[in-house]
């Protein structure tokens, strides 16, 4: 069957092979609520559909309209069996409780995971009260995993500064087009502590990399964790 569970996904776990994430566009605050329990309600009273699918999260966006949905597969063939098999029953009975959610899009990302990670510390147990994910797109495939590679860097070269930062995530899409940083911070004033800082010469470099078409930021809770149990 399926179970609720409170843990925040693991992306580090090498069995996902295949990491997706989808962004709804729901409306409010409310309307999140509400299509996170129709989430829930609708998973639970089903078996869970593939040994292949690892674990499902829902988020919810600060910005009180969209939410997050993050799927960790073995690989994209397990996905495709499970929308041609499961997928159409669970959204319609979730359609049916909160109407008019808009489903903006699917990012699948590289197999074999993340392209790199800062992992969390041995023996650090914060649950992390902000996730923040940003998108990165840029004009030549190549550029993406230096791109990366300067941001891991100055991670690692400011360790007092990212005090509040839990892990951070980096995945490279499928098409080639973009890297999505998913990012577990401590709070969301650590996170506030940070912007304000002032620049590094390590992070005017990031920022100001050649061949970056455009750069989108979103903040969110987690708000449902579903698991096989």
């Amino acid at each position: 069957m399926s179970r609720r569970t409170e843990q925040h996904p693991d992306l580090t776990d090498p069995r996902v092979d295949a990491p997706f994430f989808s962004t709804w566009r729901v409306g409010t605050p409310e309307r999140q609520r509400l299509t996170v329990e129709a989430v829930g309600r609708t998973w639970e009273r089903r078996p869970w559909p593939a040994r292949d699918l690892l674990g499902y999260h829902v988020y919810a966006g600060l910005d009180g309209s969209t939410l997050m949905h993050h799927s960790q597969w073995t690989g994209e063939h397990a996905y495709e069996s499970f929308v041609k098999v499961h997928r159409q029953e669970r959204v319609d009975e979730i359609d049916t409780a909160v109407p008019g959610i808009e489903r903006v899009g699917l990012g699948r990302y590289r197999r074999y995971r993340r392209y790199r990670s800062r992992e969390r510390a041995v023996g650090d147990a914060r649950v992390p009260g902000l996730i923040v994910t940003v998108r990165v797109d840029f004009e030549a495939e190549e550029r993406r995993e230096e791109w990366v590679d300067l941001v891991v860097k100055a991670l690692g070269d400011d360790p007092e500064g990212h005090a509040g930062l839990v892990s951070a995530h980096f995945h490279v899409s499928t098409d080639g087009a973009h890297v999505l940083n998913y990012a577990e911070w401590e709070s969301a004033e650590a996170y506030d502590r940070v912007l304000a800082a002032p620049s590094s010469a390590a992070w005017e470099r990031v920022r100001t990399y050649p061949g970056v078409k455009g750069r989108t930021g979103s903040r969110y809770q987690h708000a449902l964790g579903l698991i096989p149990g």
